[in-house]
């Protein structure tokens, strides 16, 4: 009787075929990697050093000087009024929003969510038009607007208008999901135990949803305070008076005055480098939370 023995040749060969796939395949995430860092460098990274480069090639003195114009500080003060105005309307409403759809089920939930969404899907030009047919001149509310001596279009009201509906969403859109996810168990135990319905909201809502509010107030300022689109369609971008920073920066541009530009452009990338921060910092308190 044979044994036959076991054939060291062939399962080398083997365990070599399996491995060969797999150090061949070691260069595919690596260059994965290299294409979205370059990807990246083209379209965020250098385009963003490009604005620190030309606003500080001339030194900081120019830079500072640049600040300290009277257009820039008007552009600067009426977009920050701007936000001021615009992200506690947007907070009161989507907070009205996010317990309503989260606390109810009712017929057309599905549309008004769609409704909530949709300055994430029309264009903030297409937003300033619509806001100039129903308030222009020749619009719905025009005339009647006319008669009473009443300016929207081409005026602060209409800035505010297209800043509101631009970044209207945010807020509604953060609180939504952590609503659903904290439940309504202790809030009715609460009203058990007869605590009225402002008790409920201070005291146990408010708490329970506090990271995802800031995150949404974070993101609702950012967006009122660079938004251009819908801001340009309805102010007329007049300096010293309807004009926002980033509309400061075009047009300093187009008057080849690129410094101040650039300076203004600064602010405004700052303003993004804050944004990203906290939301870094948000976002990093919510998973512990979580893990908790």
């Amino acid at each position: 009787m044979t044994v036959d023995k076991p054939s060291f040749h062939s399962t080398t060969e083997t365990n070599t075929d399996t491995i060969k796939p797999k150090q061949q395949k070691s260069w595919i995430p690596t260059l994965l990697i290299g294409i979205a860092i370059a990807y990246l460098a083209l379209i965020q990274y250098i385009p963003a050093l490009n604005v620190f480069v030309q606003a500080f090639s001339k030194g900081v003195g120019p830079f500072l000087s640049n600040l300290s114009r009277p257009a820039f500080l008007h552009a600067a003060w009426l977009t920050l009024i701007l936000a001021v105005i615009a992200v506690p309307l947007n907070t009161v409403f989507g907070l009205c929003a996010a317990w309503a759809i989260a606390r109810h089920k009712f017929p057309g939930r599905a549309i008004v969510l769609s409704i909530i969404d949709l300055p994430f899907s029309i264009s903030p030009v297409v937003a300033g038009l619509m806001i100039v047919l129903l308030y222009g001149r020749n619009g719905w509310f025009g005339p009647w607007l006319q008669a009473h001596d009443i300016k929207i279009i081409f005026a602060f009201p209409g800035m505010v208008l297209a800043t509101a509906f631009v970044s209207m969403p945010f807020v509604a859109r953060e609180v939504i999901p952590v609503l659903e996810e904290f439940g309504k168990d202790q809030e009715e135990a609460a009203r058990i135990l007869g605590a009225k319905d402002w008790q409920v909201f201070w005291r146990i809502t408010l708490p329970s949803i506090r990271w995802g509010l800031l995150y949404g107030l974070i993101l609702t300022n950012a967006r009122a305070m660079g938004e251009f689109g819908a801001v340009s369609v309805v102010s007329g971008n007049i300096a010293d008076k309807t004009q926002s920073l980033p509309l400061f920066v075009e047009d300093a541009y187009k008057q080849y005055e690129t410094e101040a530009a650039f300076s203004a452009a600064v602010l405004l990338a700052l303003l993004a480098v804050v944004t990203l921060v906290l939301k870094e910092i948000l976002e990093r308190k919510t998973r512990i939370k979580d893990v908790e």
